[in-house]
This record gives C-alpha cells, structure tokens and sequence, in this order.
C-alpha cells in the first residue's frame, strides 16, 4: 500500500511498511465498528412518540460485555502491535552488519555532507571522497553511516528507504541500511533547524555495482568532488 506512493528500496523497508500496514488494519477496524456502533445507536434510541427515555448505569450485567469485551479485544490488538514494532525495531535498530561499507553524514546549516570509503573501504582516510548534498550507494551492499552535526539538531531522512534519524549536536549516532533499489531518491531533513530548513534536500544515488564502480572512478584524483 505505502509502495505505491513511495518505492520501497532497502532490505528493512516492507518489514516496516508491514508494520505500519498493520497499524493500519487494527485501527480501521475499531474506528469502523465505533463509528457503526454510534450511528446503530442513534438510530436505535432515537426519540419516538409514546416510547418513554431508559435510564441506563452502564452497571447492568447484561451491558457490561459491551465494555469488557472490546477492552479484552483492545489488549490483544496492543499485544499484536507491540510484538510487531519490538521485531521491527530489533531487525533495524539493535544489531548492524558484519559487513558494511561505511559513510560520513554531517548535517549542518543548510547542507548535507556525504564522506565516502575510497577504494580502500575505510573513512579518515586520504582517498575518502566526500560530497556535498550528494551521496553515492549501490545496491546489495551494507553500509554503516556515522551521523554528526555541525551546529543544531538536524534529522536524516530517506523515504524510500524508510529510514529516519536525529541527528544530535556533541554525539555520533550509528545506523544502517542495505539499497535494494537502483535510482535517483531524496534526502531530506526531518527537523526544523532554522530559516533554510525548507531547503535542505540532498539525492542519494543507488547504483549497481557496474556504475557505482564508474563513479568512484570518475571522481577527482584527490578525492574531493563537491556540487
């Protein structure tokens, strides 16, 4: 359902679309059967002529399923729920890969910068490539991406791979994601962080391997190519 409107391109994103899919399902059904059950009663009791007001506690036996009932029912669905986010949140937020490429993400007024593993596969070091408002991925590979901020909170968003993040201010916070999807999607940040928040997007290149290889040969001999 949530695909249709925006692709689903990581290895988590239809465990999460499932997810809310669920979220979904459970609380239509009981926005639905609330909604009919008033409308069944304002029809039910309505006022007609010679038939005189009941006067009602609530604490006759016969009504008391109406309540005790839907609330077991109620519980049962929040058990469902809970038990489907824990696993949600175990699978992405609570381990990462074994094998992952890593990348830089350094938010600040009003950009994005993307530090890239050179050749050699690891940050800090002096064939790292790094890129403004543009981030380069190929798909089937792990990476692991190191968030930090310049200045104040900022929040790392990629829709189509359903993955959101603070970014806080003093901290560098770990995260993950495997691209399933080749193609040109969004970054966006997800927190209001002053006057040119509006305006700070970015495009994350997923790429197949052949192309992503291309790129990274393409990139300046030192490793610094900026927009």
């Amino acid at each position: 359902m949530i695909e249709s409107l925006v692709p689903s391109g990581s290895s988590f994103s239809g465990d999460i679309d499932g997810l809310f899919l669920l979220i979904v399902v459970i609380t239509g059904f009981w926005f639905f059967a609330t909604l009919g059950m008033f409308l069944w009663m304002v029809f039910r009791f309505r006022a007609r002529p010679g038939v005189p007001a009941e006067y009602i506690t609530g604490s006759e036996p016969h009504l008391k399923s109406w309540i005790t009932v839907p609330h077991a029912m109620i519980i049962l669905c929040d058990v469902v729920l809970i038990a489907g986010a824990v696993r949600v949140w175990h699978d992405v937020k609570q381990w990462m890969p074994a094998e992952a490429e890593p990348i830089g993400v350094v938010a600040q007024q009003w950009a994005w910068t993307f530090v890239h593993a050179g050749p050699d596969g690891v940050l800090d070091t002096p064939d790292d490539i790094t890129m403004i408002d543009e981030m380069h991925v190929e798909t089937g590979k792990s990476y692991v991406f190191r968030l930090e901020s310049a200045d104040v909170l900022h929040s790392f968003s990629v829709p189509v791979f359903r993955l959101k993040q603070d970014v806080v201010p003093g901290r560098t916070i770990l995260g993950w994601f495997k691209p399933t999807l080749a193609g040109e999607f969004d970054i966006q940040c997800t927190e209001i962080c002053g006057i040119g928040h509006g305006i700070m997007g970015a495009r994350i290149h997923v790429e197949t391997p052949e192309d992503h290889k291309r790129w990274m040969t393409s990139v300046s001999p030192s490793g610094v190519a900026s927009l």
